[in-house]
Order: structure tokens, then C-alpha cells, then sequence
């Protein structure tokens, strides 16, 4: 009995501790998901405001605004087309390592651009344009650099599969078109000519009797030294031959030629 309370309170433990965590996910998640939300809600408002200070201000505070947009929106499409591919291609890490150290030169130009865009003393703030945009041309073409090589090498690779797939198309388009490849004519025959005379069924050819005549001399010895070429042996058929093939038949006589006396 006290074994199965045990059991139990155990049980009952786990339960809560497993509901705990799964609320604590759940919090976190949801908290995660917020903050994302207004992190996208402030970054709009923060590039809708930078777009219309840009095209409505003029002289220092519309540069000011204009390299602010610029900057951040080249480094923004190049994080996101270096993390996309960095889920498909792993030799892209080193690339988004890069990236985040351009990021903190990217981030820190664009803290001090906005800084500036408050400071009162607009000469000063003049005086400094060149420099601010000779870093902000020098990081996104960095950025931009790293982004169309990670596009370049996601198409290539999309063409190199494309390629792969036509030609396995092809060759499988070929196999289910086999029966317009011409076959090659089939062989008249397993076994000997049709059109050579043979014996009839039953019939056998007659061995050559052995020369006894002691004036042939070595024409028998020759005969057995240099014989001629076996003949094979058919595989007796299952059928039996059309009569229709033959063209001679044992009973015909040959004819004989005349003579002329």
C-alpha cells in the first residue's frame, strides 16, 4: 500500500513539474513573440519616419536621415539573405560571422548619425557629412558584397540542380519512347541453312570407309592429321521441322548430266 502511495505522489510530482515547464515555454515563448512584434512595430515607424525626413527636409537633417535609411536598410537585406541561406548552405558561417562584426561598425555609425541628428550646432554637423559618408558607402558596399555573393551562390546551386533534373528527364523521356529505337532484324536461323539439302528424318549420314589401298601411301594419315572442322551438334528440337522449309528431299534423285557418246 505504501509502495503504491509512493508511486502516486511521485507521479503527481512529475505532473506539476512537467505543467511548470510547459507554462514556463509557453510564457517565454509568447514574451519572445511579443517583443518581436514590437520591435518589428518600432523598426516601421523608425523607417517611415527616416523616409519622411529624407524626401521632406532639406540640408543637413535630410542627409542625416537619408544615410541613416540607406545604412540600415542594406544592412537589414543582407542579414536576412545571409541567415536564409545559412539554414540551406552551412558554408555560409563564415560569412554571417563577417557580417555581425560589420554589424557592430553598422550599428555604431548609425547611433552616431542619430545623435546627430539632434545636435543643434549644424555646422559642425556639415563639416562632418564627408566622413559619415564616405563609412556609411564603405559598409553597405561591404554588406552588399556579402549579400549578392550569397544570392549568386544560391543560384548557381539552383542551376546546377536544374541542370541535373533536365538531363535525368531526359534520359527517362528516352526509356518510355523505346519502341521508336529500330531493333535490329532477328537471325534467320539457330542451326544450319535452311536452304542447305539434308537428310530426312531418320535418316543417317554414312561414315567414310577407311582406305585399305596400300598405294594411297600417307593420304589416310594426312586425312586424320589435318582433320576438318567439327561439326556441332544441334540441340534436337522440340517441334518437328516444317516440310515446307526443305528444299530437297531424300527420295529425289539427282540428274544426271548427259553424256555424248
Amino acid at each position: 500500500m505504501e509502495a503504491a502511495l509512493t508511486i502516486l505522489a511521485l507521479l503527481l510530482v512529475a505532473f506539476v513539474a512537467l505543467g511548470v515547464y510547459a507554462t514556463v515555454k509557453a510564457v517565454g515563448a509568447a514574451k519572445r513573440g511579443v517583443d518581436r512584434t514590437i520591435t518589428q512595430a518600432r523598426r516601421t515607424v523608425e523607417d517611415t519616419t527616416l523616409r519622411a525626413k529624407s524626401f521632406g527636409q532639406t540640408g543637413v537633417a535630410g542627409e542625416l536621415a537619408q544615410l541613416r535609411l540607406t545604412l540600415r536598410t542594406s544592412m537589414r537585406a543582407t542579414q536576412d539573405a545571409l541567415h536564409a541561406g545559412a539554414a540551406e548552405d552551412a558554408s555560409l558561417a563564415e560569412s554571417v560571422a563577417l557580417f555581425r562584426r560589420l554589424s557592430e561598425h553598422g550599428l555604431e555609425l548609425d547611433d552616431e548619425l542619430k545623435r546627430l541628428e539632434r545636435e543643434p550646432d549644424r555646422a559642425t554637423v556639415a563639416g562632418l557629412l564627408p566622413k559619415l559618408r564616405e563609412r556609411t558607402q564603405r559598409i553597405t558596399h561591404s554588406a552588399e558584397s556579402l549579400r549578392w555573393a550569397a544570392r549568386d551562390r544560391a543560384r548557381q546551386f539552383a542551376d546546377d540542380d536544374l541542370d541535373a533534373l533536365n538531363a535525368q528527364i531526359d534520359i527517362e523521356a528516352g526509356a518510355l519512347r523505346h519502341w521508336t529505337v529500330e531493333e535490329p532484324p532477328l537471325a534467320s536461323g539457330a542451326g544450319t541453312p535452311a536452304s542447305a539439302p539434308g537428310p530426312g528424318p531418320g535418316t543417317d549420314w554414312p561414315e567414310p570407309a577407311a582406305s585399305t589401298d596400300p598405294s594411297a601411301g600417307n593420304s589416310g594419315t594426312a586425312d586424320q592429321a589435318w582433320p576438318g572442322p567439327a561439326r556441332e551438334e544441334s540441340p534436337q528440337a522440340i517441334t518437328a521441322p516444317d516440310p515446307r522449309l526443305r528444299t530437297t528431299y531424300p527420295w529425289q534423285k539427282s540428274t544426271r548430266p548427259e553424256t555424248t557418246n
